[in-house]
């Protein structure tokens, strides 16, 4: 348990779905947009990959420099989703593993998974993690616009199913699994969506 612990870190199951079946190969550039302390990219960082990332919260970044410390500083930077100063098309892997739920609005909203995808190279990965209403509709409170406070005390901007789906179809993208979504005790939703960006 010990040796998976250190190879793997704390990372995301469905994260780690992705690699078991081979979508996320060590040739492979990989971005985590909203990295916080870097607790999905211990088995990147393990393996060899280049890997990049961003948060908006210096002090997280400061914590990943230390893990990542073979890498140079400047591939992990403070700053927000909507004002990365990465190029676009620059990675073949997009990590965004609960971070679009914080989006005060809409507006923002859209500008941070705009963000994120514009960083994507075409037939890239978008690995997405994201609370959603889907499954809780009727134990979430809806304060304003897609902000809700849900049953656990936390407020979180939720997407449902035809909101992903048309942000699919906006995108021009692929959904490379069915939307799924683990429902935790009627307290949270979190969702899980997974696209390939057009060639």
């Amino acid at each position: 348990m010990h040796d998976l612990q250190a190879q793997f870190g704390p990372i995301d199951i469905y994260l780690f779905d992705q690699l078991l079946r081979g979508r996320i190969l060590p040739d492979m550039t990989v971005f985590d947009a909203g990295c916080g302390s870097g607790r999905n990219l211990v088995y990147f960082l393990n393996h060899g990959y280049p890997v990049f990332g961003t948060d908006a919260d210096p002090r997280a970044i400061a914590v990943v420099r230390r893990l990542a410390a073979a890498l140079p500083a400047e591939n992990f930077r403070a700053e927000s989703l909507e004002g990365m100063s990465f190029p676009d098309a620059f990675a073949d892997v997009v990590i965004s593993s609960a971070v679009l739920h914080f989006a005060r609005d809409d507006a923002q909203f859209r500008a941070m998974l705009h963000g994120s995808w514009r960083i994507l190279r075409p037939g890239g990965l978008f690995f997405c993690r994201l609370a959603s209403s889907i499954g809780i509709e009727g134990q979430v409170q809806r304060l304003e616009g897609r902000r809700h406070l849900l049953p656990d005390g936390s407020m979180r901007y939720l997407v449902d199913e035809a909101l992903l789906l048309a942000l699919s179809e906006e995108l021009g993208a692929t959904l490379l699994d069915p939307i799924k979504t683990t429902v935790v005790q009627n307290q949270r939703s979190m969702t899980t969506w997974v696209l390939e960006k057009p060639r």
